[in-house]
């Protein structure tokens, strides 16, 4: 027994590696290959509408008319605009905008249904019924119709837009928050936390809003493609940007007059418009089997 016991004293005891969500996370999304790509491009273009300004190699305001409607060249990589500006440029220049619109009008709309979610699922009742019928006529009208109202009211401008869209994006926030708040609050740590006397705001935000995080940003990853093609659809309207803003539905606006006879001016922020929101998707997608314990299991 004596022998057995000096043998276990020195038997080296192995740690266990701690459980890391990010290096799982980050484990599992290697293995998304599309969406992985997908995601280095939309930070290469976050990088851009950073730096965008500083690094165009024209001033996307100032024409040249010597150079109007040029193809692409060496000179201009994606050729000129009726004014002979670089549309090279405008596109860089114009990242920061239609991503600035999108990005802003989704958080804000994300903020407000989150809200509206949490307070319809745990309270139930008038409250519940009240939000939800107003969910209900906003899902009525499509959201491009409804942004359209929205702006026509309030006025054309990229402030305009942004209130437009993050309006016709709440009632889909508010719901999903809503389906997750309803499974959550009947929980046992949900009603142990009652039990001992934790308040509404501290269950709501504690213990029953980092359940919902995992849709959430599924969610808000793929309405950011949504937001950038009604921000750029207002805009090609003419109910966003200015005509002289390099914001990319602007630029598909404008070119649209030129589309037999210089079809790069279109094509080009066209490109940019259908690669971004692709990548957004695809990206929302691989989250989704990332973040998605359902679909882990299938």
């Amino acid at each position: 027994m004596e022998i057995i016991k000096e043998v276990n004293a020195y038997t080296p005891v192995i740690p266990k590696k701690k459980y890391s969500p990010v290096k799982e996370f980050f484990k599992n999304w290697k293995k998304q290959k599309t969406a992985f790509w997908a995601s280095i491009f939309i930070l290469l273009l976050i990088i851009i509408a950073i730096i965008g300004p500083y690094i165009a190699p024209y001033d996307p305001y100032e024409p040249d008319y010597n150079s109007t409607l040029q193809g692409p060249s060496k000179e201009h990589w994606a050729g000129t605009d009726e004014y002979g500006r670089d549309i090279f440029s405008r596109l860089l220049v114009g990242s920061r905008i239609s991503l600035g619109v999108s990005f802003l009008a989704v958080f804000l709309g994300a903020a407000g249904g989150i809200l509206l979610g949490l307070i319809s699922g745990y309270f139930g009742g008038w409250l519940d019924r009240i939000i939800m019928r107003g969910s209900d006529v906003m899902f009525a009208f499509p959201d491009l119709l409804l942004a359209i109202a929205i702006v026509a009211i309030l006025g054309p401008g990229l402030t305009n837009v942004v209130i437009a869209v993050s309006i016709f994006s709440i009632p889909s926030f508010a719901r999903l928050v809503r389906g997750s708040t309803l499974e959550g609050k009947e929980t046992v740590f949900v009603e142990a936390a009652k039990s001992m006397g934790a308040s509404h705001r501290r269950i709501m935000f504690k213990h029953i809003f980092p359940e919902t995080l995992g849709s959430l940003i599924v969610f808000i990853t793929m309405r950011i493609g949504t937001a950038i093609l009604a921000a750029s659809s207002l805009s090609f309207l003419g109910l966003g940007a200015s005509p002289e803003t390099p914001d990319w539905g602007a630029m598909l606006s404008i070119g649209r007059d030129y589309l037999g006879t210089a079809s790069h001016v279109v094509m080009m922020p066209g490109l940019a418009i259908f690669l971004t929101v692709l990548a957004f998707n695809l990206v929302g997608d691989g989250l989704r089997d990332v973040l998605d314990p359902k679909t882990k299991n299938e």
